[in-house]
């Protein structure tokens, strides 16, 4: 038997499925799909049409097949909305009771529905009916799970598709309730449906690596996120060098003028639009009960204004931050999490979106009720063993941090100020005022102070316990400027409780008109080496080249425990992979402290 793309299905093994628990769901050089994942998914998907004629199965999931085999029937139709087919996959419970029904529009990505099959089927044996769809637009040309049209980004036709879905899910299913669960693009997808649905029948919504406000994803600070922007744009199963067939006109005029920097007002209305954030007294209204994960070095939809959008919320509400980027946390057990696991704590994050939905569709009486509102991993707490040739294993699993609401993470301010060590060497971070001096560096190119090496990837590593190793040291100073403190103390063995989100200010000067700000905060043990707990960029136009110009800005939110004896290191230069460079390259960029507007950072604590 072969899948839609004519290729053999393959023979799943305990290797597969351990690749997916300890290497997680994204791959390749560029953005890409495991192709374990792939292959796990195709398995099942041939397992479910043609038993015993596919690839073999390792036993756990042939008995999870056979289980949803006896109880469901399943089915490929094709949903059509507005003319528009969409590619969709679905199981029905074999039942004369009524039983709610789980909707999953999927991530962005070329296989649309595809690679969750395992999902769907973990949903069905737990007494759901299963709904998942592609999003239009998404998907390579004469696969099953590609659907027509165009992609429009979660826009009023994506909106209008989730309810044409739920109109289709109602006459076939006749179901109890209904709840959404997204990855990604669904995620946000799942909230914006819920949102505008003219009948209001999602009684709950999970958004898993999703956004708050796609405005500020895109461009916020002035600075274009423009590495996420492009690695979307070559995820969705075009051609390559034919991105533009899939995108409607409007949508790709937006996205082209956000990579030339041009007319970004209405970029910035484009993506507000598209946002949950701004429908959060619609989603109050209604009271959908809302579960948000997310990471603390998302890449593509940053935490911060996910927060903000959280905070907002009037709904019961849950929020988990974890270790990592874009769908580490999640992704293995979206793709095939069975048997054993690498470390403790890997099925907690799907465990708990299960549960929600297990309370609020299923009416379970389970712990939800009493979980508190946020729940933060803080950063890089696990304990690791070295693997050979495989780097570090978790064995202990991060410490997880209980708050009854977002506001009671960040308990106190410390404020650093920032000094020019008369030029020599280094700044410093102090705990005095130091106003009258000015240090400069060469713009406009990238440096070792880096976000991250890889888009996702960096931080998938970071939730395997293998976070990007820095040399303080190694930092090219010509390029970038470094404050740090002394070696700092504390008590329990940590120097210094981050939690909440950072401000920097600092005052600006460049040779030329525009100047890109990014600012890093490392914490750097004893022997130089480092590890990022938090970033953020900030451009500055329309400066007189004899102007001084203070500006204020957030880094992203952080949890993170500084060990005794390690130092705390402010790094700012002009250039990251990331995100846009406004400026002119080999120009200088000055930074200065005024008096009464004191360079400054200002360091959440809990």
């Amino acid at each position: 038997m072969t899948s839609a793309s004519g290729e053999p299905i393959p023979s799943i093994t305990d290797a597969t499925l351990n690749d997916i628990a300890t290497n997680g769901i994204w791959s390749g050089a560029g953005l890409d799909i495991n192709p374990a994942a792939l292959n796990v998914a195709r398995a099942l998907l041939a397992a479910l049409q043609a038993p015993g004629e596919g690839g073999e199965l390792p036993a756990e999931l042939a008995r999870l097949v056979a289980g949803v085999r006896e109880v469901s029937t399943f089915s490929l139709p094709r949903i059509i909305s507005d003319g528009t087919r969409l590619s969709a996959f679905t199981i029905k419970l074999n039942t004369s009771e009524p039983r709610p029904l789980v909707v999953m529009p999927a991530g962005w990505n070329p296989y649309g529905w595809l690679p969750f099959m395992y999902s769907y089927l973990t949903l069905a044996s737990r007494g759901y009916h299963v709904l998942a769809y592609t999003p239009r637009g998404i998907g390579i040309p004469g696969w099953v799970s590609t659907s027509d049209g165009y992609i429009e980004v979660a826009g009023p036709h994506d909106w209008a598709d989730g309810s044409t879905v739920l109109d289709y899910a109602q006459e076939y299913f006749a179901p109890s309730r209904i709840g959404f669960l997204g990855e990604s693009y669904g995620s946000g997808i799942s909230q914006l449906v819920a949102a505008h649905d003219p009948a209001n029948r999602v009684s709950a919504v999970v958004a898993l690596s999703t956004w708050g406000n796609l405005a500020t994803s895109l461009y916020d600070n002035g600075t274009r996120h423009i590495m996420a922007v492009k690695a979307l744009i070559g995820f969705t199963g075009a051609p390559e060098g034919k991105e533009e067939t899939k995108f409607a006109p409007e949508t790709w005029q937006i996205l082209k003028d956000f990579e030339k920097g041009a007319n970004l007002d209405e970029v910035v209305a484009w993506g507000t639009e598209r946002s949950p954030e701004a429908y959060v007294d619609v989603t109050n209204a209604r009271g959908i009960p809302t579960f948000v994960s997310n990471t603390w070095h998302e890449s593509l939809f940053p935490a911060g204004s996910v927060l903000d959008t959280f905070d907002r919320l009037a709904v019961p509400k849950h929020l988990n931050m974890w270790i990592g980027d874009h769908g580490a946390p999640e992704g293995p057990g979206l793709a095939g999490l069975v048997g054993g696991l690498p470390f403790p704590g890997l099925k907690v994050p799907m465990q708990e979106a299960y549960d929600w939905l297990d309370h609020f569709l299923r009416g379970v009486d389970n712990e939800v009720p009493s979980w508190p509102q946020v729940n933060n991993q803080v950063m890089f707490t696990y304990q690791t063993k070295p693997v050979p040739g495989l780097g570090n294993r978790i064995t202990v699993p991060a410490h997880r941090e209980p708050s009854a609401e977002l506001s009671d993470v960040t308990t106190s301010i410390e404020t650093w100020y920032l000094n020019g060590n008369g030029g020599n060497g280094d700044g410093m971070l102090q705990d005095k005022q130091a106003a009258g001096w000015s240090r400069s560096f060469t713009a406009g190119h990238e440096t070792a102070a880096t976000a991250m090496d890889d888009i996702i990837k960096t931080g998938q590593k970071e939730w395997f316990g293998n976070p990007k190793p820095y040399d303080l040291a190694a930092f090219e100073r010509p390029r970038l400027l470094v404050w740090a403190t002394e070696q700092l103390t504390g008590t329990g063995g940590v120097a210094r409780r981050i939690r909440g989100t950072a401000t920097v200010r600092v005052t600006v000067r460049n040779t030329e008109r525009d100047a890109t700000l990014v600012a890093y905060l490392f914490d750097v043990a004893p022997d130089g080496t480092a590890r990022i707990i938090t970033h953020e960029p900030c451009t500055v136009t329309d400066l007189d080249p004899n102007e001084d110009r203070t500006v204020i800005w957030r880094l992203q939110p952080a949890a993170y425990d500084l060990p005794d004896g390690h130092r705390l290191a402010l790094v700012v230069n002009s250039r990251d992979k990331l995100y846009a460079f406004t400026g002119k390259v080999d120009s200088t960029t000055a930074i200065s402290s005024l008096s009464g507007d004191e360079a400054a950072l200002e360091l959440p604590l809990g």
